[in-house]
């Protein structure tokens, strides 16, 4: 068993958040929001990250919303970028100590670092909280970019799969 559910109440929060500034920006209606979240409380007392993001139910599953919508209002409204991470090598330094368990459940990537400032691509842009968690974590500037749960997705899953290959480190 992963400790993914112990970030059950982040991944609550963070969604929660992202529910409420989707319906703001006038990007979902409250009804679709309603329906949605039953289905998200379904999949949080799983243990299937991949599976558990307001987001994904809204856009694949209930099919009301566009990620893409999402993605250009992030780029229009609050002047983020957009990053493809599928040829993106994260540095060792990076993968080696992130928290994969936060990652999912923020459906964001720490993906460079240059100087002071951070890199981070997430799905999750719109939520406050999870803007706020990664500026604590990171305790230094982030510059933002969006990109979609299919991208962070399969690099967490990479990162995951690539320290399984690793030997244990001595203690």
């Amino acid at each position: 068993m992963s400790s993914a559910s112990g970030q059950r109440p982040l991944r609550m929060r963070a969604n929660r958040h992202l529910g409420a500034a989707l319906v703001d920006a006038s990007l979902l209606k409250l009804e679709h929001l309603e329906a949605a979240n039953e289905r998200f409380l379904e999949l949080a007392a799983t243990d299937n990250p991949r599976q558990t993001t307001l987001l994904g139910i809204l856009a694949y599953e209930h099919k009301v919303l566009r990620e893409e919508d999402v993605l250009q209002h992030a780029v229009d409204e609050h002047g983020i970028g957009l990053v493809d991470l599928r040829e993106y090598d994260l540095a060792e330094e990076i993968k080696s100590v992130l928290d994969l368990d936060v990652c999912w459940a923020t459906w964001s990537l720490p993906f460079d670092r240059e100087e002071d400032f951070h890199f981070v691509a997430t799905a999750s842009y719109l939520s406050p909280a999870v803007r706020s968690l990664w500026e604590k974590r990171l305790g230094g500037p982030v510059i933002w970019y969006g990109t979609t749960l299919e991208m962070i997705a399969d690099a967490l899953e990479k990162i995951a799969a690539d320290r399984e290959r690793l030997p244990p480190r001595a203690t």
